[in-house]
């Protein structure tokens, strides 16, 4: 136990002092650009960072974004399993899905932008961005769980008098578990960045994405910044929620049983 607090202690120092230096490669930049059209200092960015989080508004324009985005990250989530679920066993129903979901992984994110600009309206763009980008992700890495799963388990399940809601619990979660914390965690970040771009582009009443576009017009650098760092802080943050989640939903099974 001593041994491995010693090595997350190491692992923290490092990442601290990595962090560091990125900020003062950052300072130094700035100081040999000096031009505050162009980039702003750390500083500068904390102590807007700091203004903006006493505000209402921060708060307001950041829970909408969040809201919007996470709920069409969970629906990705869900169709996807569902989908790979459907699909995993039956190869009519996995080629009759294949070519569209090939479509969706291949067709940039700003195409499907700007058709749903015609489509939706502008608070529900990002939604439907982050549910697009993260259904062929998670699908693929469920059907890819569900089919590798070991076919001597489930016939010695069987033999033991598993019926489906055992070899369920007991064999396939287990072994698609893998395979589906992969899908989601790796789908988040494409989320959380493909769901700001789309708030971007069409610009919804307070959400982030829309201060980003209202910084650059206004050449707010120091806005910009800001706001660029609560999306990176967020995708961290809420990449570490999943995480947590799935390991707290783990251990919660194992005690079950």
């Amino acid at each position: 136990m001593k041994a491995f607090t010693s090595s997350q202690n190491k692992k923290y120092l490092k990442r601290t002092v990595s962090i560091c230096l990125w900020l003062v490669i950052w300072q130094i930049a700035f100081t040999v650009i000096d031009n505050e059209l162009l980039i702003a200092s750390p500083l500068q960015v904390g102590l807007r960072l700091c203004e903006l989080v006493r505000t209402g508004e921060f708060w307001l324009i950041t829970g909408k974004s969040l809201l919007k985005i996470t709920e069409g990250y969970l629906l990705g989530v869900a169709f996807g399993t569902v989908l790979a679920v459907l699909t995993a066993k039956s190869e009519f129903l996995y080629e009759f899905f294949y070519p569209v979901i090939s479509v969706v992984r291949a067709t940039p994110v700003a195409s499907f932008i700007i058709l749903a600009l015609v489509w939706l309206k502008r608070e529900n763009i990002s939604l439907f961005i982050c549910l697009l980008m993260v259904l062929p992700i998670v699908w693929a890495n469920v059907t890819q769980g569900i089919r590798d799963v070991d076919g001597k388990l489930i016939e010695m399940g069987r033999v033991y008098g598993f019926g489906a809601k055992k070899l369920l619990t007991k064999i396939y979660i287990p072994s698609v578990m893998p395979y589906f914390t992969t899908g989601v965690t790796t789908s988040l970040g494409l989320a959380w960045k493909a769901g700001i771009a789309a708030e971007v582009l069409s610009t919804p009443k307070n959400y982030i994405g829309t201060q980003l576009y209202d910084s650059k017009i206004y050449i707010e650098t120091v806005d910009l910044f800001a706001w660029t760092a609560v999306v990176i802080l967020l995708s961290f943050l809420l990449e570490k929620a999943v995480v947590w989640l799935i390991r707290k939903f783990l251990k919660g099974d194992r005690a079950y049983d």
